[in-house]
């Protein structure tokens, strides 16, 4: 078994072209909700967890709270980072694990702390980051001193995700949330941006300077809303996409507001065009099913998510989406590639990953 999680790991490391070399940087903190999340909520009470088959089914370690069949967009990153071993869950990282990183994600989560609640408990991104303050604590005490503390921080590589359960778990479900009575696109936008930069501030204010700005993807177009919403079950859902984009608009905009800080290098990673590329363009990419679910119920197979010890399609690497939400391994290494490394200029704003790293 052993032998075969070693074949697995070297498989990818040939995959994705990488060389046994030390890390680009010493360290990759990550932020954000289920796309990331690897096994902060497994022990929590919450229905937003995904640690049990067939999620998992490509991993060398099978379920491990991971929403996907196999590898997130931040395990490709930080394997193109240089890192041997996959960035742990801050949930069970401490000691001197955490001078490499941790993963702070959680499933559900939002910039507002209400922000899917009716999941269950859930750590939102405010949550998160009172987290990431206690793991700087612990990196005081590791390292001796604040100064020594935050020399550390400032050649790690953070990356943040948040804002696409706002409107999933949130904006776009009005018998539960109020937001969308009280907000029009545009104002809601705004709201979420003041939040998100008062929030981003707080992740500056403790060490962290090279921050990459993961843009919210296009929920209108996954199996779910388009089961919900699409006449056809294909057409992607405009009122969703529209305002995710009004959205993402403001998040460039910030970048430019946090680069005048000093010491500052943010980016921005524009992961709905990414994703409107691969939709354009599928079999350029190797990809066949972009509106269904490797594994779900109903409709798209987006009505219900991806149901234990379900059997899921074959074709994984085929498909676009693993279940209703979340995309499948093969989705995520051309994201996490196209993150780290920009293909179009499109891509990341200013920089990509790779050249975040060496500012």
């Amino acid at each position: 078994m052993q032998g075969l999680k070693l074949l697995i790991l070297f498989t990818l490391s040939s995959l994705l072209g990488l060389a046994r070399t030390a890390p680009q940087v010493p360290c990759y903190f990550i932020f954000g909700d289920s796309l990331v999340d690897n096994g902060n909520n497994n022990n929590i009470a919450s229905l937003a967890r995904a640690n049990y088959p067939p999620y998992g089914i490509d991993f060398p370690d099978g379920p491990s709270g991971r929403f996907s069949n196999g590898l997130t967009t931040v395990d490709v990153i930080s394997k193109l980072l240089g890192f041997n071993d996959y960035i742990p869950p801050c949930a069970s990282a401490n000691g001197d694990e955490l001078l490499a990183g941790c993963n702070f994600a959680s499933a559900a989560a939002g910039i507002r702390d209400e922000t899917g609640q009716q999941l269950g408990a859930r750590i939102s991104f405010g949550g998160q980051l009172r987290n990431y303050q206690t793991a700087v604590q612990q990196l005081v005490d590791i390292l001796g001193d604040e100064e020594s503390a935050a020399n550390h921080l400032s050649k790690c590589i953070f990356s943040v995700g948040m804002g696409s359960n706002d409107y999933l778990n949130n904006y776009f479900m009005p018998t539960i949330y109020a937001t969308s009575r009280q907000y029009n696109p545009q104002q809601y936008a705004d709201a979420l941006i003041t939040q998100y930069s008062q929030q981003i501030r707080i992740l500056y204010n403790y060490g962290a300077r090279k921050v990459a700005l993961i843009g919210v993807g296009q929920v209108g177009c996954s199996p779910n809303e388009l089961a919900q919403f699409s006449q056809n079950g294909v057409t992607c859902v405009d009122r969703i996409n529209n305002a995710i984009q009004i959205f993402n608009q403001k998040l460039m905009s910030l970048v430019d507001q946090f680069n005048t800080l000093p010491g500052a290098h943010f980016t921005y990673i524009n992961a709905y065009g990414i994703f409107a590329d691969i939709l354009k363009n599928p079999a350029a990419n190797g990809l066949r099913v972009t509106n269904r679910g490797c594994c779900g119920v109903g409709r798209n197979n987006g009505q219900v998510t991806c149901l234990p010890f379900q059997t899921p399609c074959s074709n994984r690497h085929e498909y676009m989406f693993w279940d209703a939400f979340h995309p499948t391994e093969a989705a995520n290494i051309i994201i996490g590639k196209r993150s780290y490394s920009a293909q179009s200029s499109s891509d990341a704003y200013p920089v990509d990953i790779r050249r975040l790293a060496l500012a």
